[in-house]
């Protein structure tokens, strides 16, 4: 009798596991539809039991190595994930549980028009601020509420009303709960996952922290154009007309001065941010952690070009040390955002406030490298070596101008001054363009990115043609060499040829290029000047490839030209001597250039490899900034007759003008 007992309550326990397992699996592979890579077992003994090693509510019974499956709360929607390890513990746990108004407000905010805007704002707003306490304490539900803003945000210029003060305030109110202290747990467990797509709301938001910053961005662009103040617990927002000069102290300890601006009349957007600190992760461009938010973030959005802008800023702990200025790259980690120091340097720090300096400008080592070093002495090189290029290039030009009867007596010297006057006008042109392009801001750049295309077009054509020109007048040296007695093609047939060459070669790689990355939205750069994409689709390689491709036929073609001017013999007939004299002139420009332009623009592959070096981008800024310099010397001054007939023609020029 009590034998059959024990017998039977065994066997009852074991039925009960079994049935809790049966029913945990056939759960689980209803949420297998949703995930693949987990499996199930679906057939289980009583020896089995013994193989469950996880029990924690609300997961339940677990399997080692499983992932489980919960639940959310009353309220919520989607479900909690955990794995569970072998020392019977729930790991990898996944809390992807969103306030159940918030999912549906997601799935609105994919069809709001004009007239439904203003009222979703609000409900939105409403939704947030009436459950701060369940919305703070939720990573998805978080992650949609950045979502919900960002769909409206990427909506905003498709619509024809702007946002207005009304609509501003409901955006700032609901993203000031997520900014606030009870919400920083959930920041950090969202920028563990940076990287990785939502799986929530099947979001491509790759960071959702960088995201919500970025928000601020758009809604600035798309605010009503009229000068209004906002303030809400969390968040200050002022919008307002200035000229030249403008300063505004704010409420939250913060003082914003901007010295010097220029482009007239501009309104300016400021956003002061009391707790941003909850949200941004504290990592550098270093990926490095060990940093800590000190003060306040600011963003500042305006059309005016302006130089520098000082931000004054209470200090949010008193007892760290080492303060640094940054500002949030948007670009850095393929898109996640981090810190960057780069133009930005500490004014004053004391106990109480820090001051910082920021100045972002282009530089010229941009054309090579797929990330911008953002350094202040970079910058002035580059500015300072583009001038001096073109202005050399002018020089060039007009010398090339008033001699050009004199010097161009025979068919390999007309057709080395052709290239001579190409390779100057393309870089001159390109030179243009690029500094056209340093003064697009990124303002300027969201509002009419087909002008900063068009931008990219011209810089990247130019460009390529000076390249073009270069190996046709390599070309032209290493035909006459070989061809000096015995003729060879046409005057005519080598200027088409070299025309062909020099600007039809570059003008079918810029349009491909364009072509193939316009319909993607890949062509230009998100940040950081109007210049080839690299992140997304590598079009820089349309420009770095064919660069470095000529630059090492040039070395090969000078090589072998060397060689067969010391094998050949002296000639004594007349026009043949003045044959040889031009090669030897045009060996004598390549033996210089091509070596220098080599190592210069070589130097491209060192900020591809280490972009962040500083350094090489240095170097390559000012051996390349000053090559239009470089032309004009080594191409056109150090010719002993284009010296001699532009003085003679000066000299004639100053004689005419006296009499």
């Amino acid at each position: 009798m009590w034998i059959r007992a024990y017998v039977f309550l065994i066997g009852a326990v074991c039925m009960w596991q079994i049935i809790s397992k049966v029913e945990s699996t056939v759960i689980g592979q209803l949420f297998q539809m949703f995930d693949s890579n987990v499996e199930y077992t679906s057939i289980y003994t009583c020896e089995e039991v013994d193989d469950i090693t996880c029990t924690e509510p609300p997961y339940g019974i677990g399997l080692a190595g499983h992932k489980v499956w919960a639940p959310c709360g009353e309220g919520m929607v989607g479900n909690m994930t955990a794995v569970c390890n072998e020392d019977g513990k729930y790991e990898q746990k996944e809390d992807n549980c969103v306030l159940a108004p918030i999912q549906e407000m997601l799935d609105k905010s994919k069809t709001i028009n004009d007239s439904s805007l203003p009222n979703f704002l609000e409900e939105l707003r409403n939704v947030t601020v009436n459950n701060t306490r369940i919305v703070s304490v939720s990573p998805a539900t978080i992650s949609s509420i950045v979502t919900i803003l960002n769909n409206v945000a990427s909506k905003s210029p498709l619509l024809t009303l702007p946002l207005n003060k009304k609509s501003t305030t409901y955006i700032l109110e609901t993203a000031g709960v997520l900014t606030s202290s009870g919400s920083k747990g959930s920041w950090d467990a969202l920028n563990k996952k940076d990287g990785k797509e939502n799986q929530n709301n099947n979001s491509t938001i790759r960071s959702t922290s960088s995201a919500l910053l970025n928000l601020f961005e758009s809604v600035s662009d798309n605010l009503v154009n009229e000068s209004f103040a906002i303030e809400t617990s969390f968040i200050q927002l002022n919008k307002t007309m200035f000229e030249n000069h403008f300063h505004h102290d704010f409420n939250f300890s913060v003082e914003i001065d901007i010295p010097e601006a220029s482009g007239g009349s501009q309104y300016i957007t400021t956003i002061v941010f009391a707790s941003m600190d909850n949200v941004l992760p504290p990592r550098n461009e270093d990926n490095s952690s060990s940093m800590v938010i000190k003060g306040k973030v600011v963003l500042a959005k305006t059309a005016a070009k302006i130089r520098n802008i000082s931000i004054t800023s209470g200090i949010l702990n008193d007892t760290l040390k080492n303060p640094k200025c940054v500002f949030w790259n948007f670009t850095l980690f393929e898109g996640l955002g981090g810190w960057s120091d780069w133009g930005c340097s500490l004014l004053s720090h004391n106990n109480e406030t820090i001051s910082c300096s920021c100045n972002h400008t282009t530089c010229f080592s941009m054309l090579m490298s797929p990330e911008i070093i953002e350094d202040e002495n970079i910058n002035d090189i580059t500015i300072i070596g583009v001038g001096i290029s073109m202005a050399s290039l002018v020089i060039c030009l007009i010398t090339e101008a008033l001699t050009w009867k004199k010097i161009s007596t025979n068919t390999t010297a007309f057709l080395r001054h052709v290239s001579i006057i190409n390779i100057a006008v393309s870089l001159l042109i390109a030179n243009i363009w690029f500094i056209i392009g340093a003064n697009i801001t990124d303002d300027i750049k969201k509002k009419n990115p087909a002008l900063c295309a068009a931008v990219t077009f011209f810089i990247h054509l130019f460009y390529l043609a000076m390249f073009f020109w270069m190996l046709a007048s390599a070309l032209l040296l290493l035909y006459r060499t070989v061809f000096v007695f015995e003729g060879g093609l046409s005057k005519t047939s080598m200027l088409v040829i070299g025309f062909v060459l020099g600007y039809a070669a570059p003008l079918v790689i810029a349009i491909t290029t364009m072509a193939v990355t316009v319909p993607s939205h890949k062509y230009i750069r998100e940040s950081s000047g109007c210049w080839l994409n690299w992140e997304d689709s590598k079009a820089l390689l349309a420009f770095v490839a064919p660069a470095l491709v000529i630059v090492a036929i040039n070395f090969l073609i000078l090589l072998v030209v060397i060689y067969k001017m010391l094998s050949r013999r002296a000639v004594s007939n007349a026009s043949q001597a003045g044959e040889q004299h031009v090669l030897v002139v045009i060996a004598r420009s390549l033996a210089v250039l091509t070596p220098f332009f080599g190592l210069t623009w070589s130097l491209g592959i060192g900020t591809i490899i280490a972009p962040q070096h500083k350094e090489i981008h240095f170097a390559f800024t000012l051996c390349n900034s000053l090559q239009g310099c470089f032309i004009w010397v080594f191409g056109t001054l150090l010719d002993k007759k284009v010296r001699s007939e532009t003085i003679k023609s000066l000299t004639s020029a100053d004689k005419s003008t006296a009499g």
